[in-house]
This record gives C-alpha cells, structure tokens and sequence, in this order.
C-alpha cells in the first residue's frame, strides 16, 4: 500500500500562518485565500490515530468538492478550485461560532441523549416513544459550539442569540440554509440508494455576505443507512448498516479504546490500514455514483506543493 500524507510543511508566497486540525492542514495566504489540504489522518474519539490511511484525503476532498458544487445555488460557498485531488483553495471568511447540526432520525449522540430520558435537546422537544434510528416527523437542528479544545456542546437557538454569538436575523438565514442544503443532499443520497442521516454544516461570512465552508457530506462529517433494508432493520430491531466511520470507531471500542484518560489505542497492523483505505474508497464510490480513480502517488507531497503554486502563479 502506497504512503499516506500525515503532515505537510510547505512555503507558500504570501504565506502568513497555518492552522492543523485533526485531519487538514489550512494554509493562509495574504489573508485572502486559504489552502486546505486534507490529509490522510483519521480521528476518532478527538483523538488523532498514529497510523494515516492512503486514498482517505482524495476521499474526502473530492466528496466535498462534488457536494459544494452540487449545492451553491443554495448558498454561496468558500471553494474557489481544487488544484490537487486532496487541495481545496478557497475565500478566507470569518467563521460562525456554531455548527449547524441537523438530524433526521434519531441516532448517535441524539439517541443516547434521548435512551438516557431526556426529551429535549438543543431547547427542541422530542415526541415520545421513539426508536433508535427512527425518522423525525422533520428534521431537527441541534446546533454545537465550536470548541477550540475538547468537545463542542450542544446549544439551543436561544442561547446563541442570547449569547451574541450570531444574531437573530443572520441565524435565522442560517438554518434556512442548512435546512436546503441537507434537503439537496437527501434527495441526492435517494438516488443513489442512501439515507441522509445526519450531518453538519459550518458557515462563515465575508464583506457581508454569508458562505458555506469547510467540506460537507463526507462520511466523516455526516451518517448514511442504505435505504433497501432500512424498515426491515428498524422493524426488527437491527442495527442500520451504515455508510461512515463508525466503522472505526466500532473497531477501536472493541479493542478497549473510546478516548479516555488511561486508555492506549489499539496496534493498526498494516492489513488494518489497508481495509480502512478500501472501505473509504467504497464509501466515496456509494455516495457519489462515480468510479475511484487513485491519484499518482510516487511523491504526493511534491505533486501537492507543485499543483498549489500553479494555482498561486496565476492568481498573482
């Protein structure tokens, strides 16, 4: 299996700071564009696993590549091109202090919120008697704060308003877009078979106007069911088979890793590794419809640095 990219460390003309999160390494250029480069690290729990998996940046970069393409006759977006197969360049924008979770059936964090007997979440009252992965009468928005360490937290519509972190107006265009932007996507996911489960959305703003950022419908952003089997499972109580990385976090819990203090994680042999790549590749061929071609990779570092500053020639 090829080398995965776990780190980049590039020089950039303009170049004025760089930002690593968990899996892209964001490159600010003259406070006017940003590179995102979306590595092929994986995370899971908040934690950064030790091994990177090959393929997974292309993965991901090309599923949120088709997604704001797909989607920005709702709302503008950030991206301005993809230079690379794992390279988003793209507006610099002021992001909004929240993300904008929406969910259309009850699973994951709103399911144990919800088993644990709670009836509201994010001030949204639940109905009764549900089942896990069950749908909502309608989708519901469970907006977070974006922590800079640790966990974000759930937070209701209020509270943000009340809190200043976006005002009333500008919130109220916020879950309008998320609210078409996740009904696009649902019809999409239909036609390919899937369910849209759940997923997240962030949002900036620049000279005024509000912008999509960040990557959307990827698996590592949002859950997907395959629909053919979908009442069947719900009917008999069986888990959904799904379409994210709660495969790896699956795998992790059963070898005694869920992030917390004192716990190691797991040795990833190399055939581990190997599968993760090929699930993510299956993934990507599911959501999009379209064949996986794997990108040249003999020096993907000196391919990425050559394609950005390509681009950075001529936007000078």
């Amino acid at each position: 299996m090829s080398k995965a990219i776990v780190s980049t460390d590039f020089t950039f003309p303009g170049l004025i700071s760089i930002y690593k999160g968990k899996v892209r390494d964001v490159y600010n250029i003259g406070n006017k564009f940003l590179i995102m480069i979306v590595s092929d690290r994986i995370s899971a729990f908040d934690v950064v696993l030790p091994k990177g998996i090959p393929f997974k940046g292309q993965v991901l970069n090309q599923i949120a590549t088709k997604f704001l393409d797909a989607t920005s006759d709702i709302v503008p977006n950030w991206k301005i091109a993809t230079p690379d197969p794992m390279v988003t360049v793209g507006h610099l924008c002021e992001p909004y202090k929240v993300e904008m979770v929406i969910r259309g059936y009850l699973t994951g964090h709103a399911w144990r919120e919800y088993s644990s007997g709670k009836r509201v979440l994010c001030g949204i009252q639940l109905p009764e008697g549900m089942k896990e992965n069950q749908k909502f009468p309608e989708p519901i928005i469970t907006p977070t704060t974006k922590a800079m360490e640790g966990h974000d937290e759930d937070i209701s519509r209020e509270e943000i308003i009340q809190q200043g972190l976006v005002g009333a107006e500008e919130y109220a265009k916020l879950e309008h877009y998320t609210r078409a932007i996740f009904q696009r996507g649902t019809e999409i996911a239909a036609q390919k078979g899937l369910i849209l489960v759940d997923t997240k959305y962030e949002f900036g703003k620049k000279e005024g106007v509000i912008y999509l950022i960040d990557e959307i419908h990827t698996p590592d952003s949002s859950r997907y069911f395959y629909a053919a089997d979908y009442e069947e499972r719900l009917a008999n109580g069986v888990n959904q088979k799904q379409l994210s990385k709660e495969f790896v976090r699956q795998w992790l819990i059963e070898n005694g890793f869920q992030g917390k203090e004192g716990q190691q994680v797991p040795f990833m042999s190399e055939d581990l590794v190997n599968q993760i790549s090929e699930r993510y590749i299956e993934l990507f061929e599911h959501i999009t419809g379209d064949k996986f071609v794997k990108a040249g990779m003999e020096d993907v570092n000196a391919r990425i640095f050559q394609n950005i500053s390509v681009f950075l020639k001529e936007k000078a």
